[in-house]
């Protein structure tokens, strides 16, 4: 009798121990204060377009939670002191070691807040999100890096404008190398012309060719195209470019068309207001759900074939979406405010 107690205690002991081990290692535990991340190298911010092409590189830490965890990640710039009002998005993505981009994608994406041929005072910094698992489901959890304070030189760009389209609009050359592209918004019942404004040279032309002084440029149909033109090897190229909102909350339900959005070239930001009824929607591009944008799995960006977004009171709304990765996979954020 004394063998079999002996026996039962050690087997008792056993699973004990393994059952110990194994709460041991799946538990997680949350430093009392994680560690930010931070932006531990930064390249040199005088721009050139002669450069256009060089790859920038900003170096960053990822935030330690005391604990292997995902993370989303964004790069931010404002004016010096002005406390991240209305800051511009420089980069996004799961990662902030090493977050690069080009002199001209920098440029342009500068300029749509700051002004060309001067010095600017920035401040930049990184965001971290990070994603928290909890009982009812996604818990974001918001860290921020130090901010950095540095001289940005950017550099104007070389432009063709649209004369005779009826909008005030222009495309234009990142590197100054003859390349001109960018989105307008055109009216098929408005040719236009490309006017060189520097050269005072006007360009037109048909089925791709173009040429100085041709014939006035025109679209298929109403509506925002992205326009290519390149003034060197006289080509241009006219693609329709449609994002807009579709699901069960828009006017068309899951059907085609989408409500189209339009575009601020200012802002570089797609934006609609709306009426929505209850229900969910999405973003795409050209009708098509080969690009398509929707909620990622903790709700705090937008990602290729994400989650359906809930619209839960019916209303009128304004809509503002910023693609920050247009190839595949496609990346985004947005807001959305009830009028």
């Amino acid at each position: 009798m004394k063998k079999n107690i002996i026996l039962y205690l050690a087997i008792f002991g056993l699973f004990g121990l393994f059952s110990g081990c194994e709460k041991d290692g799946t538990r997680v535990v949350m430093l009392e204060n994680p560690i930010v991340p931070t932006i531990k190298t930064m390249p040199d911010l005088t721009l050139q377009r002669t450069k256009g092409t060089e790859v920038l590189t900003f170096v960053g830490t990822a935030v330690d939670p005391g604990f292997q965890a995902s993370a989303n990640y964004t790069l931010e710039a404002c004016a010096a002191g002005n406390g991240f009002v209305d800051a511009v998005t420089i980069y996004t993505g799961v990662k902030d070691e090493s977050m690069a981009l080009t002199v001209s994608d920098l440029n342009g994406i500068l300029l749509k807040k700051f002004p060309a041929d001067q010095v600017s005072s920035l401040d930049f910094r990184i965001k971290s999100v990070l994603v928290q698992a909890a009982g009812t489901g996604y818990i974001p959890k918001v860290y921020l890096s130090e901010t950095k304070t540095a001289d940005v030189t950017l550099y104007g760009l070389p432009r063709l404008d649209l004369i005779g389209s009826g909008v005030d609009q222009k495309i234009e050359s990142a590197l100054g190398d003859g390349n001109y592209n960018g989105f307008v918004k055109l009216d098929v019942a408005k040719p236009f012309t490309l006017k060189d404004p520097d050269a005072n040279i006007s360009y037109g032309g048909t089925g791709g060719v173009l040429s100085v002084g041709g014939a006035a440029l025109s679209s298929d149909a109403s509506g925002w195209y992205k326009l290519q033109a390149n003034t060197s090897a006289l080509t241009y190229k006219l693609e329709g470019y449609r994002i807009g909102l579709v699901g069960s909350a828009s006017a068309n339900g899951w059907n085609t068309p989408d409500t189209p959005m339009d575009y601020d070239s200012k802002t570089g930001t797609w934006f609609i207001t709306t009426d929505l009824i209850v229900g969910e929607i999405k973003f795409r591009y050209n009708d098509g759900w080969a690009w398509n944008l929707g909620w990622n799995t903790a709700k705090t960006a937008l990602e290729h074939n994400g989650g359906n977004i809930a619209v839960a009171e019916a209303g009128n709304y304004t809509i503002t979406l910023t693609i920050t990765k247009f190839e595949a996979p496609e990346t985004g954020t947005f807001t959305i405010v009830k009028n």
